[in-house]
C-alpha cells in the first residue's frame, strides 16, 4: 500500500509535506545511498544542513532519483558562523552548489547562537534570498519564545520554526507564540533522539492496542497536532514504518494521554538554544 503523505499550507501560501526524512548525523559517505532509499520508500521532503556536511550526498541522490524537482521539498540551514549579508549569501551559494540545485524550498537559520550577535541582518538577507528565488520559503530553527520575538520584530514572519519537540518536551510557550503568527512547527528529535524509552510509557500501551510501533504512535501524535516531522533512519524497513505513521489514527483520549507526558524544560534531551553556539 502506498502511503499518502499529508501536506500543510505555510503562511507564505506554499505547501510542505508534513512527514519528511532527516539526515542529521548521517555519514556523508553513506548519504547518497540512504537518501536514495528514502526517496524510493516514498519520501519527498528531505531536511539537511550545512553543518551536517552531507549536502553533496543529498544532491547526488536527488539527481540520481529522476524525480521531478517540483515534486521534492528540500530544506537546508545556515550555520552559526555565517552571519550578516555577505556571509549569508556566500553560504547559500555554497549549499546550492553542493546540493546541485538552483533553489531550495526552505532555508533556515540553524540556531539563534546569541554569542555570535544579532540575527537581524541575516534574517533580512533571508527575505532578499526568497525574493530572488534562491529559496521558496524561509524560517528559523531552535528559536523558542526567548528568541522568536527578535525575529518577529523585523516584520518578516518565518514560515516555520524547527525546534526540539517530543512527548516529554512539548515547548508549549514556543508553540503558542508560533501559532499566534501562523508559524508551523517542525519537530526535530520527534522520537526523543533515542534518549527516552517511550515504549515504556502510555505510548507503548497505545501501540500495543493499535498493533503498531511506539514510533508510529509518536509520529501520529505529532501529525495530529499539525506539526511537521522528519524522523531519521538508516534502515529501509524503518523508513517505511515511519512513513506509514501517516495512516495511524489516534483517538482524542490517546492524544490527551500523550500530551500528559510533558515535563516542561526538564524533558529537554539536547542543547538549550541559549547555550548552543
Amino acid at each position: 500500500m502506498t502511503t499518502t503523505i499529508p501536506t500543510l499550507q505555510l503562511n507564505d501560501g506554499r505547501s510542505i509535506p508534513q512527514l519528511g526524512f532527516g539526515v542529521f548525523k548521517v555519514d556523508p559517505a553513506e548519504t547518497e545511498r540512504i537518501v536514495t532509499e528514502a526517496l524510493e520508500a516514498g519520501y519527498r521532503h528531505i531536511d539537511t544542513a550545512a553543518i551536517y556536511r552531507n549536502e553533496e550526498g543529498v544532491g547526488r541522490a536527488i539527481a540520481r532519483s529522476g524525480i521531478p524537482r517540483d515534486e521534492l521539498f528540500i530544506t537546508t540551514k545556515l550555520w552559526n558562523d555565517r552571519r550578516g549579508a555577505a556571509e549569508t549569501r556566500a553560504a547559500m551559494g555554497e549549499s546550492l552548489e553542493k546540493l546541485g540545485l538552483d533553489h531550495v524550498d526552505l532555508y533556515l537559520i540553524h540556531w539563534p547562537a546569541p554569542p555570535n550577535g544579532s540575527v537581524v541582518e541575516t534574517w533580512e538577507t533571508f527575505a532578499e534570498l526568497r525574493s530572488e528565488g534562491l529559496t521558496t520559503s524561509i524560517g528559523v530553527s531552535n528559536f523558542d519564545e526567548r528568541f522568536l520575538p527578535g525575529v518577529l520584530e523585523t516584520g518578516i514572519v518565518p514560515a516555520v520554526d524547527q525546534i526540539e519537540l517530543h512527548p516529554q518536551f512539548q515547548q508549549r510557550a514556543a508553540t503558542a507564540l508560533a501559532a499566534e503568527h501562523d508559524i508551523k512547527i517542525e519537530a526535530w528529535g520527534p522520537l526523543g533522539q533515542g534518549k527516552v524509552d517511550y515504549s515504556a510509557t502510555v505510548i507503548g500501551e497505545i501501540a500495543e492496542r493499535l498493533g503498531v510501533s511506539w514510533a508510529q504512535v509518536t509520529l501520529a501524535w505529532h501529525l495530529a497536532a499539525g506539526r511537521i516531522v522528519f524522523p531519521k533512519s538508516n534502515r529501509p524497513e524503518r523508513m517505511a514504518e515511519n512513513l506509514a505513521a501517516a495512516e495511524v489514527t489516534l483517538s482524542a483520549d490517546d492524544i490527551a494521554a500523550i500530551d500528559a507526558l510533558d515535563q516542561g524544560a526538564a524533558g529537554r534531551v539536547s542543547a538549550d538554544p541559549a547555550d548552543a553556539n
